[in-house]
């Protein structure tokens, strides 16, 4: 079992600060704007809307990034 199984971090739905993954997409989820979720790239200043947020698979909660000190 992975870290996110044990923590079901994967099967809820991506909150602001969360690391997301899309399949070879990694990302973090910077605002839910409208029922729109907004990405950037982990180092990057860049946003988008995610293509499909259905899709995405939280890999990491804020709070693991956090923890981490990679928040």
């Amino acid at each position: 079992m992975t870290a996110t199984e044990t923590t079901g971090a994967a099967r809820r739905a991506p909150r602001v600060g969360d690391e997301v993954t899309d399949g070879r997409t990694r990302a973090i989820v910077t605002d839910i704007r409208a029922g729109v979720i907004w990405l950037r790239a982990p180092y990057g200043c860049g946003e988008w809307p995610a293509d499909d947020p259905k899709r995405l698979k939280v890999s990491r909660t804020r709070a693991q990034r956090i923890e981490a000190g990679d928040a």
